[in-house]
């Protein structure tokens, strides 16, 4: 494998401590909503930020991730309606009481409206085998890859001034059928994207303190 020169431009301590702090209260305003408007969002802006997301460091570089857009409302209907199926299963039968106590606070329930108003959504697969040569090879440190690949995506949307929710049907082989994805994927993470509805609401939560998250020594 070929090397070249890192391209690194060192900063001065004072510029720093302004970017780390301008970034930390840019990402300290990010939310988790599930109120969408269906505003229409430029689609360079989405590739835009997959492509922010596909810059993520992976193991070996194998980069083994595929991000599938869907804006097609048929398609969109078809994940609600799949989706919607698990979560009422999960709610009713699946999720332990402790469980549904913890959720009780955001005021969710099985109906998930926003997989059809939003208008793209962005359902992350993970490659568990590398499929590019003559005989498949193994990807190495998957879910640590797409996880970190998947921060990069959130911080994007962000950044780019749209909102989105993480959000995790279980099962979710149901969109490996509806998106006739091929047998090394598995999906990894369902995102809506968009603009928020204009009386979006979020909870009112709280972050750990900053003593509680890190120990230094």
């Amino acid at each position: 494998m070929a090397f070249q020169k890192l391209d690194f431009t060192k900063l001065s301590e004072k510029e720093m401590k302004k970017r780390s702090l301008d970034f930390l209260e840019l990402m300290k305003s990010r939310r988790s909503v599930r109120d969408f408007s269906d505003k229409p969002v430029p689609k360079d802006i989405i590739e835009n930020i997959i492509k922010t997301a596909a810059s993520a460091p992976s193991g070996a570089n194998k980069q083994p991730w595929k991000f599938v857009v869907v804006e097609n409302p048929e398609i969109k209907k078809q994940i609600c309606i799949a989706a919607e199926a698990e979560e009422k299963e999960f709610y009713t039968h699946r999720a332990t009481k402790e469980w549904l106590e913890d959720l009780n606070q955001f005021g969710t329930d099985w109906k998930k409206p926003f997989l059809e108003t939003a208008p793209y959504l962005i359902i992350v697969f993970k490659e568990v085998v590398d499929t590019r040569h003559e005989e498949p090879r193994k990807n190495y440190y998957v879910n640590e890859s797409v996880g970190i690949a998947v921060g990069f995506l959130l911080a994007a949307i962000h950044h780019a001034g749209l909102v989105s929710l993480t959000h995790t049907p279980s099962p979710m082989k149901f969109l490996e059928e509806i998106l006739k994805r091929p047998e090394n994927e598995r999906a990894y993470l369902l995102i809506p994207v968009g603009y928020p509805a204009e009386d979006a609401e979020v909870p009112v939560i709280s972050k750990k303190p900053f003593s509680e998250i890190c120990v230094t020594g």
